[in-house]
């Protein structure tokens, strides 16, 4: 490994729940992250695949400052790393696994979640410093994937992610997930209109469900 590995945003780690925010506009984020605040959910990853993420990004840290981290996900080359740090990213999600991205990410002082799949890629991520990896896509794995990996890398923190479920995100837990990154069933159409006491519902299940089982 390079360097000192950097460990995930206490409210994230103390959490063990990431909600994975996909929106049509960065204008739609508030309403949905004010709902999903008052039920408890401390650590949200807003996608550069939304719209004027970037744009929208210090406003929204100054906004829920002590009350939420904010991370940037979706990122893929060193310039939009760069520029998520630099507006205030409080950690960076990957969907590959790239030790550049690790590398630079680590120097900036930030911690990165890179994602991938095969013990190769996971473990590449892992030594050269990122603060956890994202099994991406979950489920084409599965809960027992944990203890599979831990076997060669005994210290890796898993963060599984695309398409966890609530008994899912039990499963996971309960096989030694550092903590779980929920999009959709949590979400549901919240950003589409969606009706918000709905989505208060979820995402008091998700919640609850985590605390009992981090």
């Amino acid at each position: 490994m390079t360097g000192e590995r950097l460990a995930l945003p206490e409210r994230t780690g103390a959490s063990c729940l990431i909600v994975v925010a996909r929106a049509g506009d960065a204008a739609e984020y508030d309403r949905v992250l004010d709902v999903l605040i008052d039920v408890g959910i401390r650590s949200v990853e807003l996608t550069l695949t939304t719209p004027r993420t970037i744009e929208r990004l210090p406003e929204l840290v100054d906004r829920y400052d002590g009350a939420l981290d904010l991370g940037v996900g979706t990122v893929t080359d060193t310039e939009q790393l760069r520029r998520a740090v630099l507006a205030g990213a409080r950690y960076i999600v990957t969907p590959v696994s790239s030790t550049d991205l690790v590398h630079a990410a680590v120097e900036s002082g930030t911690p990165i979640i890179p994602g991938g799949l095969t013990p190769s890629e996971l473990f590449a991520s892992w030594s050269a410093g990122a603060s956890a990896v994202k099994v991406f896509p979950a489920t084409q794995v599965g809960p027992a994937y944990v203890k599979d990996l831990r076997g060669p890398f005994p210290d890796i923190e898993v963060v599984p992610s695309g398409g966890v479920d609530l008994a899912g995100a039990v499963r996971w837990l309960d096989a030694g997930a550092a903590a779980i990154s929920v999009g959709g069933p949590l979400l549901g159409d919240a950003f589409s209109g969606g009706d918000l006491a709905a989505l208060r519902e979820r995402a008091v299940a998700f919640v609850d469900v985590v605390a009992e089982h981090a």
